[in-house]
């Protein structure tokens, strides 16, 4: 199992349980096309006002930048219920043509138990220091495990293996944008105050799974207790107070802010299929990490917003 340091020049390394490319933009990736009228079916009014953003609690972050709590305002907006799905991004490349970073490249990373046992991480260069991540030739949206994966049957799942270029691509050709960090996490609190999940502080409230995260010793055994190994349907799981879905596990979701002021990395919320309490406990709402623009995995996606009409 080769660990190499670089593949077609880029660094490999690792923002909590997702895998990143080095800051450099592929060539072309901020290719704008033709906007189409934004349309309401499939968003819900988030209210104008003032919301607490952040976390001082016990399990905070410090270092990725959670705290202190402060109160944020924020103007009326328009949210996507459930995270982009293949279908919908197929939508986009049909009518666009549109190449993604990952294609550019030839090769995304790839969660090592997702691929098939003849195909296993010996086979491949991995990310290092995280070697579950593996470098596989021909990972894209369309096809997320390598040239022999299909998503037919995963069409109400969320897209994956997409950069922050390239979920900004897809919202200017449907007329949105992705939301400011801010936005996001007013929405996906769903109303309650600092809460730590979407739905409130309890994890398993009354013993259910409310997000798809892992469960078990990660990441050698995933128990799959909530039903799923990888990605689960965009809309799994009860919404929200606001009625969005999966804000919590399932795929990070990329934000419009730069994470800090050093401007290398774009922010992502909501953590993924992969955060483990042990390792990436970043599935709660205050949470954050951060990930290049032209970085893409098996757990990266977006939702999109807009603005009132």
């Amino acid at each position: 199992m080769a660990q190499t340091q670089q593949v077609n020049g880029m660094n490999k390394s690792k923002p909590c349980c997702a895998a990143r490319r080095a800051a450099e933009a592929a060539a072309g990736s901020t290719a704008i096309f033709r906007s189409a009228e934004t349309s309401i079916e499939g968003m819900v009014s988030i209210p104008a006002g003032d919301f607490l953003m952040g976390s001082d609690d016990s399990d905070a972050l410090p270092t990725d930048g959670e705290g202190p709590v402060r109160q944020v305002y924020v103007t009326d907006f328009l949210i996507d219920i459930t995270a982009v799905t293949n279908q919908q991004f197929a939508n986009f490349v049909d009518a666009t043509g549109y190449q993604t970073d990952a294609e550019r490249y030839g090769w995304s990373f790839v969660f090592d138990k997702l691929l098939q046992e003849e195909r296993s991480s010996d086979n491949f260069d991995v990310a290092a220091d995280t070697p579950w991540w593996c470098v596989v030739p021909g990972a894209y949206w369309a096809n997320p495990e390598g040239t022999t994966s299909s998503i037919a049957e995963r069409m109400d799942h969320p897209v994956v293996h997409v950069s922050w270029n390239d979920a900004l691509a897809y919202c200017q050709w449907a007329g949105k944008r992705l939301p400011k960090e801010a936005e996001w996490e007013k929405a996906a609190r769903g109303g309650l105050i600092q809460n730590k999940y979407p739905w409130g502080n309890d994890l398993m409230p009354d013993g259910e799974h409310r997000c798809n995260i892992w469960q078990g010793e990660f990441p050698h055994f995933n128990t799959m207790e909530d039903g799923y190994l990888g990605t689960a349907p965009a809309n799994a799981y009860e919404p929200n107070g606001y009625g969005l879905y999966n804000c919590a596990g399932n795929v990070w979701e990329w934000c419009a802010d730069w994470f800090n002021t050093s401007a290398t990395a774009r922010v992502i919320k909501g953590g993924s299929f992969l955060c483990h309490h042990s390792y990436c406990n970043r599935y709660r709402v205050a949470a954050r990490s951060a990930n290049t623009p032209d970085s893409s995995a098996s757990n990266m996606g977006f939702r999109c917003v807009a603005n009132m009409l």
